[in-house]
C-alpha cells in the first residue's frame, strides 16, 4: 500500500464520520424543534378551563396538574349541567359523576357512580396515586373521598331540580345531539417536559337510567394516554364510544403513524359504518394531541369544537365532521 493510498483511506474515514455526525445533529435538531411547546385542549367551548390548565402549564407545572385544573374549574360550575355541581340528574333525582385521569407513566384512576361530590375527577387521581386500583364505584367511591378529605354535599341545584321536575311531566328519554352545545369535558395537556396526561368528568347522560356509566370513567374508552405517542378523549354517546375502545383507538392509530386529525377521522368513521342509518340520532367527538403538540378533532355531526390554549393564546374552534 503506498503511502499517498494510505491518506487517501484515512482522510475517506474522516469525511464518512463528518457525514455521519452531521445526520445526527440535524436529526437531532429535527426532534427538538418538532416540539411545540405547552398546549392544553378541551372538548367543547371552555376557555376557562384551558385557561386554567394553561396557565399551570406556563408556569413549568405537569400535565396532570394542568388537566386535573381545567377540568375542576368545569365540576365547580353550577351553571354547566352537564359536569359536577348542578347535573343533571338520573331519572330517579339523584346527579351521580363519573371521572377518570391518566398519567404520563400511564398510571390512571376513575370514579363511577359518584354522589355528592363535587370534583370526581380529583377523587379519580386519589385513586391513582393513593390505592392499588383503577377504578372505584358507588358507595365505596364516595366513603374513599370521605376519608381523604372531600366535603359532601348536594349537587343537585334548584335549576336541574326544575329541569327534571319538568321532564317527568313526559318521562321522554332520547339522547340529544350537541345538548346546550356541551356535556363531558374531555382535557389533554403537554407540558414543557414534553409529558402526556389527559383527564375526563361528567354527570353523564341526563335522566338516565340509575346506575348508568357511559364512557368518561372508562380507560381505552373516554380517554387513553401513551406517552410515547399522544392522547386521546371523547365525549358524546358514551355507549357508542365504549364499543369501539374510541380513545385507545385514536392512539394506537396515532402509533402508526397517523396524524391526531387523521386519527379521529377514522375513529369517527369507523362508528358510522358500525351504526349505519342509527349515526343520525346521536353526537359523538374526538380530539386527539400528540407529543408534538400537534391536534385534532372531528365529530359525527357538526357543532361540536375543541378549544385549544398555546403560545399564540386561546382560541375555540368548530370542529370538522362527517356530516356537514
Amino acid at each position: 500500500m503506498t503511502l499517498k493510498y494510505f491518506f487517501f483511506i484515512k482522510l475517506l474515514g474522516l469525511l464518512m464520520l463528518l457525514l455521519t455526525v452531521g445526520c445526527q445533529s440535524k436529526t437531532e435538531v429535527a426532534s427538538k424543534t418538532a416540539f411545540q411547546g405547552p398546549i392544553s385542549i378541551g372538548t367543547w367551548n371552555v376557555p376557562e378551563a384551558t385557561s386554567a390548565a394553561y396557565q399551570v402549564l406556563s408556569e413549568g407545572g405537569s400535565a396532570i396538574d394542568a388537566v386535573e385544573a381545567g377540568c375542576r374549574l368545569e365540576e365547580a360550575n353550577e351553571q354547566g349541567q352537564s359536569i359536577g355541581k348542578g347535573g343533571l340528574p338520573d331519572r330517579e333525582g339523584q346527579v351521580t359523576l363519573d371521572a377518570c385521569i391518566m398519567d404520563s407513566h400511564g398510571n390512571s384512576g376513575s370514579v363511577v357512580y359518584l354522589k355528592n361530590i363535587v370534583h370526581a375527577v380529583s377523587v379519580a387521581r386519589k385513586v391513582m396515586e393513593e390505592t392499588p386500583h383503577v377504578m372505584l364505584a358507588g358507595a365505596g367511591a364516595k366513603q374513599f373521598a370521605i376519608e381523604q378529605g372531600f366535603p359532601v354535599e348536594d349537587l343537585l341545584t334548584d335549576r336541574s331540580k326544575a329541569d327534571w321536575e319538568k321532564w317527568k311531566e313526559t318521562s321522554l328519554y332520547k339522547p340529544i345531539i350537541n345538548i346546550e352545545n356541551h356535556d363531558t369535558i374531555g382535557m389533554l395537556a403537554l407540558d414543557e417536559n414534553g409529558d402526556l396526561s389527559g383527564a375526563c368528568t361528567t354527570s353523564g347522560l341526563a335522566y338516565k337510567m340509575a346506575g348508568r356509566v357511559g364512557d368518561s370513567p372508562i380507560i381505552g374508552a373516554g380517554l387513553y394516554v401513551d406517552n410515547e405517542i399522544g392522547a386521546a378523549t371523547a365525549t358524546g354517546l358514551g355507549e357508542e364510544i365504549v364499543k369501539n375502545v374510541g380513545s385507545f383507538l385514536i392512539v394506537e392509530l396515532m402509533r402508526q403513524g397517523k396524524s391526531p386529525q387523521e386519527a379521529c377521522e377514522i375513529a369517527i368513521n369507523r362508528i358510522v359504518e358500525r351504526t349505519g342509518e342509527r349515526s343520525k340520532d346521536f353526537q359523538v367527538g374526538f380530539i386527539a394531541l400528540n407529543k408534538k403538540g400537534e391536534y385534532g378533532a372531528y365529530a359525527i355531526h357538526p357543532g361540536f369544537s375543541v378549544t385549544k390554549h398555546d403560545a399564540s393564546g386561546n382560541q375555540n374552534i368548530p370542529s370538522p365532521s362527517y356530516n356537514q
